[in-house]
């Protein structure tokens, strides 16, 4: 079965002040809990802020170093899923499941893309 990245970016800017609520950690949880024991959840983890980063590029044969916050950057990955799905179609539905389980005042997406195997 294919494995998908699910790269969950988000504005760090405009972040929500007051966290996260009771009721939203309650129904995350439980989405976790449910694609856990379906056997599509490989790993998850959220991010620490760019704030605490390096950003390593290599360019003109040489690397560079920027340490964060990246302000210029107005989304920014701020957690990942690596799933295991029988198809792309249900890596997309565990994603759209995800991603409305969020207060509709936020604004967070998610990058999917299947990872090359072999």
């Amino acid at each position: 079965m294919p494995r998908f990245l699910s790269l969950i970016r988000i504005d760090e800017q405009n972040l929500p002040t007051e966290g996260f609520t009771p009721e939203f950690e309650q129904r995350m949880g439980a989405l976790l809990e449910e694609i856990t024991k379906a056997g599509v959840m490989l790993d998850t983890a959220g991010l620490l802020p760019t704030a605490e980063g390096t950003r390593v590029t290599w360019s003109g044969g040489k690397l560079s170093y920027t340490d964060g916050p990246f302000t210029e950057t107005k989304e920014v990955i701020g957690g990942y899923a690596l799933m295991q799905c029988k198809d792309k179609a249900e890596a997309l539905e565990w994603t759209k499941r995800f991603l409305e389980l969020h207060p509709a005042t936020w604004t967070v997406g998610s990058e999917l893309r299947e990872i090359v195997e072999g």
